[in-house]
């Protein structure tokens, strides 16, 4: 069983900075490839930003430059560093452990001004 724990959402203007962690339960995650997926309101969920084990990341191409994935195995956590951010960025972001059925309850990002 894993559990993953998101934070860092919030409320912010267009163009400010947020930073997610996800912070993973269980002694697998070293191993793990994780990404960060999110569900604006009325619209399918969809892959963000993943990172494999070997570092090695992808992002859609609605964030790419803006948001940068990391991760700390000593800390069992995964990071969305998320900068200039825009009013469609808007969502629910989860974090996953990818090809599982494990996701964390979500944390809410809302940009407005």
């Amino acid at each position: 069983q894993v559990q993953l724990v998101e934070s860092g959402g919030g409320l912010v203007q267009p163009g400010a900075s947020l930073r997610l962690s996800c912070a993973a339960s269980g002694n697998r995650f070293s191993i793990a490839t994780m990404a960060w997926f999110r569900q604006a309101p009325g619209k399918q969920r969809e892959l963000v930003a993943g990172i494999t084990s070997g570092l090695r990341t992808n992002y859609a191409d609605s964030v790419k430059g803006r948001f940068t994935v990391a991760r700390d195995n000593a800390k069992n956590t995964v990071y969305l560093q998320m900068n200039s951010l825009k009013p469609e960025d808007t969502a629910v972001y989860y974090c996953t452990v990818a090809g599982t059925g494990y996701w964390g309850q979500g944390t809410q990002v809302t940009v407005s001004s």
